[in-house]
């Protein structure tokens, strides 16, 4: 018999019993169903992670870094003594120059190191990280702000969504863009306001005017020209290494000043806190803060706050690198940064030197960068050749097999638990197996007297199954898109919508997985055909034929 005649006849034989192969047909539709729906439920979540993290702009940056200047300082420092030698002298100690004593393996993010990461393939842009806090004043109100260095052009996706302005430009060194909590925090009525106004940095009176004779010390110095190659390969602005230097001979001057000036000004100018004014408005604010102005910024762009729906309104940041109030060019911000250090800042650096860690022309670099790659493809690559130059990589993408691993546990747990509805359908598969056998024995046994194969009778009982197992898969997979559909319809309009919150897709249903939920259905009806196929291959004709 050809293969059209064995279908035709499976076909014929389900007519004829048409409420026990509907029933069955049913069992294999519920299991298919269940099957589908658990795992397009598990694929959703998984697609909604992953597409989150992606809208945040985290697969494609990674935060690295460098040597931490106090760790390897404490390692150093607290060192135990060389026991004595024989003769009762101590062995030489180890010089505190060999830099490679440390117990920290890291390299310093210096502007060299810089420039070797953004030559590497796949890597768009380095970006590091240069934050301090200071006291700015603006709209004649003073506020303690979180200020952040960044590269001019920057193609970050932070620095994408303006409420008003635009991005600092490329010959802008005294222009910084602002958030909009700024903008409240400052008295603006609207974002638009604050264009065009002035920023003050403040400062104790000893320090100001010490950043601009450092800027003036740094333009044409030979720290410029050592570093001019790194600038060009990185594209970023260099911090000079001598400005340390003179930053620690500025601040012993400063140190031994400060307790006059504030003698000074104590009962000349207003109530101050280290310097700083604590009135945040008035005449005599305005007039006791002018000898507090070390800088001046002009605003050029408002960031637009985006706020995480649902979530309190806490704000959403792009990328990995850290969030500020205030941008500024980096350059300007390394400046600031290299003439006022903080007081433990200063005592580090000169232990460092002193103990060797650190040259004397040296800087102690950055202490992190944020490394963008071109295409996250390239991003496994990047983050190798990151370690192996000896720095520590942090992001996301690196936990990105981790998520995936999870929900595939996750989706596993969900299809095994859809799977037992469906082996349950496949016991009734071959309880209708049997119970067409017992039904067609006589029929059976004509086939075989009349010259029909085993392989034959076997593969009618195979199709018949194939058949319940592919309408089955069917109905199963369009059952389960249904639910799928009213669920996410159900979940938007009772849950999502009364709490202002967009719609969400819950399912992902991919075309391989009902395609593969039908091919599992035809396999499983097929596996439950096997012994009834067999049984009835193993009929002897003669008793088939005396069979009533």
């Amino acid at each position: 018999m050809s293969f059209f005649d064995i279908l035709g006849l499976a076909l014929r034989n389900l007519r004829e019993a048409k409420l026990r192969a509907a029933l069955t047909t049913m069992g294999v539709v519920i299991g298919v169903a269940v099957i589908v729906t658990m795992t397009s439920f598990g694929l959703g979540l998984q697609r909604n992670t992953v597409e989150r993290f992606k809208n945040l702009d985290l697969f494609n940056e990674v935060q690295v870094f460098g040597r931490d200047l106090n760790t390897v300082l404490e390692s150093q420092l607290d060192r135990k003594p060389e026991p004595a030698s024989e003769g009762g002298e101590n062995k030489e100690p180890k010089k505190p120059g060999n830099k490679r004593q440390a117990k920290s393996s890291e390299r310093p993010l210096t502007d060299a190191a810089l420039g070797e990461i953004a030559a590497l393939p796949g890597v768009a842009y380095v970006e590091p990280t240069v934050r301090f806090s200071v006291y700015a004043r603006a709209n004649d109100r003073v506020r303690q702000e979180l200020i952040g260095g960044v590269r001019v052009p920057n193609g970050a996706s932070r620095f994408q969504h303006f409420a008003a302005g635009q991005m600092l430009g490329a010959k802008e060194t005294d222009a910084a863009i602002v958030d909009e909590s700024f903008i409240s925090e400052h008295g603006f009525k609207q974002a638009a306001d604050a264009i065009g106004q002035r920023i003050e940095f403040l400062a104790p009176p000893d320090e100001v005017g010490s950043l601009s004779n450092a800027s003036r010390r740094n333009e044409g110095g030979a720290e410029q020209r050592a570093s001019g190659k790194a600038e060009k390969e990185a594209g970023i602005s260099s911090s000079p290494t001598r400005r340390a230097d003179d930053t620690a001979a500025e601040s012993d001057n400063t140190t031994a000043a400060l307790g006059e000036a504030t003698a000074e000004t104590e009962t000349d100018e207003p109530l101050t806190f280290f310097g700083l004014p604590l009135e945040d408005s008035g005449e005599s604010s305005r007039a006791g803060g002018s000898g507090l102005v070390a800088r001046t910024f002009r605003i050029v762009g408002v960031l637009k706050n985006e706020v995480e729906k649902g979530s309190g309104g806490n704000r959403r940041f792009r990328g990995m690198m850290p969030a500020a109030n205030i941008y500024i060019p980096l350059r300007a911000a390394n400046e600031w940064k290299a003439t006022h250090r903080g007081m433990m800042e200063q005592v580090a650096l000169q232990l460092a030197r002193r103990s060797g860690l650190i040259d004397t022309e040296e800087t102690e670099g950055y202490q992190a960068a944020t490394v963008r790659v071109s295409d996250p493809a390239a991003m496994k690559n990047v983050v190798e050749r990151l370690r192996e130059s000896g720095f520590n990589v942090f992001g996301l993408f690196t936990e990105l097999d981790e998520i995936r691993t999870f929900f595939l546990i996750v989706n596993a747990t969900l299809g095994l638990l859809g799977g037992i509805s469906l082996l349950v359908a496949s016991f009734g598969i071959a309880n209708t197996m049997i119970m067409s056998i017992l039904e067609r024995t006589r029929e059976i046994g004509i086939m075989m007297a009349v010259g029909a194969e085993d392989r034959e009778i076997k593969l009618i009982f195979f199709v018949e199954a194939a058949v319940i197992g592919l309408m089955g898969g069917i109905v199963g997979a369009l059952a389960a898109w249904s639910i799928d559909k009213l669920s996410n319809r159900l979940a938007y309009q009772f849950i999502l919508a009364p709490r202002g919150e967009p719609f969400i897709d819950f399912f992902s249903l991919p075309p391989y997985l009902w395609l593969g939920a039908i091919l599992f259905a035809m396999a499983v009806a097929v596996a439950a055909a096997l012994y009834p196929a067999a049984r009835a291959a193993r009929i002897d004709p003669v008793k088939a034929l005396r069979h009533d």
